[in-house]
């Protein structure tokens, strides 16, 4: 008889044992309803740590994940659902124009999103910064917008039932020492992607200096793992592997990271940013089995007309002008020569400093703090033009802030630079 208590089931993953499903079932109700102390999870968390998962035991855990909460179910709206999910990156504001110019092409597309912890604001981060928008929008509501012809997508925060074992683990894993445990991330990520409702789901998972996952072996590990996950809930999903060792497009800030948004779907815009944009798109539609070009629901307005009605539905004001900070500074170029390097992991300390992201879960953003990016990696430069311009309301930020940056670049005479793919690698099950 399999032993369902706390400490049988620590000892025997620190033994390198494969829990049962019924440990696993237990463990995680219990957890969820306080039998299961912190320091018992913490110690548990830490053995899945050092012993890994099997693809059956990280399929389970997520299971019970999803179990602990309500799941939500979209089968009967008029529209097929598919969501996208990025694992993060400097400047990484894709899912703004995306979930617009997706629902353009006909699909319902529920992101669930958060806040940065970190570099950058998050998504909501940057959505809080448009004037009397709300990242709050109860199910019932979420369901008339995705509904809605006119909208058709919602970007808003995960409730407070969805996996809440998920939220309550996060917190330990996070002081812990046990965040970088492969099956415990793809569960986090996936329990909530799963409990959402979505039919399909495409991961953007980022591979460099400015991603939480530095190699490309590591991201294809989570990428397979995430998509494994979510096949065997019978959620259609797709991975792709795509290049952060530089900043994506030419801001990194939240109110910065709108104003770019906005360009691209009103047909401008960083052409990596536009490139992205439109490959991830079309992996979504064909996830959803519609039959749409996403280059042309940009080019021709429609993703910009969902964009203002999705803002307005959710309180924002799309014309409204977004904050800016109080100060501002340039960094300029010390050298004639090429730009060959832009660290992003550089570039997103430096918005931190300035107060674009946070250090510790609830602590304030600057919406205006942030950076702009006049040159990038290839592009011939001159000494004393500028290279980057900070933000900040905190002027007592910029020294720190240069110090990042000036780290993060580097001019060479008489280099030449190829540019390099923007898509690493496609993941499938």
């Amino acid at each position: 008889m399999t032993a369902l208590d706390a400490v049988s089931i620590i000892t025997t993953k620190r033994d390198g044992g494969e829990l049962s499903d019924a440990q696993i079932d237990w463990v995680v109700d219990a957890f969820t309803r306080g039998v299961v102390a912190d320091e018992q999870m913490s110690a548990l968390a830490m053995a899945i740590f050092w012993r890994g998962m099997t693809r059956r035991e990280t399929a389970r855990w997520t299971a019970a994940m999803i179990a602990s909460g309500r799941r939500m179910d979209l089968t009967d709206l008029p529209r097929p659902t598919v969501d996208k999910h990025s694992t993060g990156g400097v400047g990484d504001k894709i899912t703004l124009p995306l979930a617009p110019l997706v629902a353009a092409c006909g699909a319902a597309v529920p992101q669930l999103s958060g806040r940065g912890l970190g570099h950058t604001g998050g998504t909501l981060d940057k959505l809080e910064s448009i004037p009397g928008w709300q990242a709050d929008v109860p199910a019932p509501r979420m369901r008339d917008l995705l509904t809605d012809p006119a909208i058709g997508a919602v970007i808003c925060a995960a409730g407070a039932d969805l996996a809440p074992a998920d939220r309550r683990l996060y917190a330990l894993r996070d002081v812990t020492g046990t965040v970088e445990s492969i099956p415990l991330i793809a569960s986090s990520i996936m329990s909530k992607k799963i409990a959402e409702g979505t039919a399909a789901l495409l991961l953007d998972v980022k591979v460099g200096s400015g991603a939480f996952l530095k190699t490309l072996d590591g991201a294809r590990e989570l990428a397979t793992a995430m998509v494994e996950l979510g096949d065997d809930a019978g959620v259609r999903t797709v991975a792709l592997l795509t290049a952060m060792d530089i900043p994506l497009g030419r801001t990194a800030g939240n109110a910065l990271e709108v104003a770019e948004s906005v360009e691209v779907l009103a047909g401008g815009g960083p052409a990596d940013v536009v490139e992205l944009t439109i490959a991830l798109a079309r992996e979504m539609v064909a996830l959803a089995g519609l039959d749409a070009d996403p280059a042309e629901a940009l080019a021709d307005g429609r993703a910009m007309d969902h964009w203002r009605a999705m803002v307005r539905a959710q309180g924002g004001d799309p014309d409204a002008p977004l904050p800016t900070a109080k100060h501002t500074e340039t960094v300029r170029a010390d050298a004639d020569g090429v730009l060959t390097r832009l660290d992003a992991l550089g570039v997103g300390i430096a918005a931190w400093r300035l107060g674009a992201g946070r250090a510790r879960q609830g602590d304030p953003v600057q919406f205006g703090a942030g950076i702009e990016m006049h040159a990038k990696p290839g592009d011939a430069v001159t000494a004393g033009q500028p290279l980057l311009t900070m933000h900040t309301d905190t002027p007592d930020a910029f020294t720190g802030a240069a110090a990042a940056l000036r780290d993060a670049v580097t001019i060479e005479t008489d280099a030449s630079l190829t540019s390099a793919p923007l898509i690493l690698d496609r993941i499938v099950s």
